[in-house]
């Protein structure tokens, strides 16, 4: 990875997280903790707020009760702009690009904060990282793969330069073979570069293959938290989420 890419992480922190809609909290009680150099993931099943979650520590869903935190900074319920101006880079599991822009607009779109001469260098070391968008940087968003795809939204995130990746199920309707290679190529290149990498992934075994750490969440609430490695011994959550029988004897 170029050092260009990316700034040095920062802890991303929750503390006492409540958010929801229209004054409804859908997670609550939220202690979360990301740290430089790792991948942390979120795992659970639909519906239990690991998106909400996402979305309140950049700012699109209002945190109701608790903090979060940047670094040494305050982002509670900060817009989003202000939250991608210190250093944290969301990506959504939908609406990731602008589907009638070539891939060359959406990244300069990314870089909306740079000055314009800025924007050829960031640009560069983008597609140093993911050299397949090179020869489509005329194409529409539209046409490109899923895999294609995810790869300039992530592309577009790093336009800034960010401390902190935030990804929300970027595996999403893709195939195996290809979810596979982002996760262990890319995400993980990630934190192995420096950076902080908060994670919420559906595909459970995925996302512990690559995870230092791991919240499961249910209800809107923490239920679990380990290293994958203990949590794979941990009966409850391989039947619930591993499909399968726990190696603890």
């Amino acid at each position: 990875m170029s050092v260009e890419l990316t700034k040095p992480g920062l802890v991303l922190r929750t503390e006492g997280l409540s958010a929801g809609y229209d004054g409804r909290a859908i997670v609550s009680d939220i202690a979360v903790e990301a740290t430089p150099g790792k991948v942390v993931s979120v795992v659970g099943p639909n519906g239990s707020g690991k998106s909400t979650l996402l979305k309140a520590l950049v700012g699109v869903v209002r945190v109701l009760e608790g903090h979060v935190t940047v670094g040494e900074s305050e982002i509670t319920n900060l817009a989003p702009e202000a939250v991608a101006k210190l250093g944290v880079g969301y990506v959504p599991q939908v609406d990731d690009v602008f589907p009638p822009l070539s891939v060359k607009e959406n990244l300069e779109i990314g870089g909306y904060l740079l000055s314009r001469h800025e924007i050829p260098d960031r640009i560069d070391a983008v597609l140093d990282f993911f050299p397949k968008l090179k020869s489509m940087m005329s194409r529409k968003a539209g046409k490109l793969s899923g895999g294609e795809r995810k790869m300039l939204a992530m592309g577009r995130v790093l336009m800034l330069s960010p401390s902190v990746l935030v990804l929300d199920e970027p595996t999403a309707n893709l195939a195996p073979l290809v979810a596979t290679q982002l996760l262990e190529e890319f995400v993980r290149g990630f934190a192995d570069h420096g950076s902080t990498v908060l994670l919420v992934e559906q595909r459970a075994k995925a996302a512990l293959r690559i995870s230092d750490w791991t919240y499961v969440l249910g209800g809107g609430r923490v239920v679990l938290a380990g290293a994958p490695q203990d949590l794979e011994q941990n009966p409850d959550f391989v039947e619930s989420f591993l499909g399968g029988s726990s190696t603890r004897r």
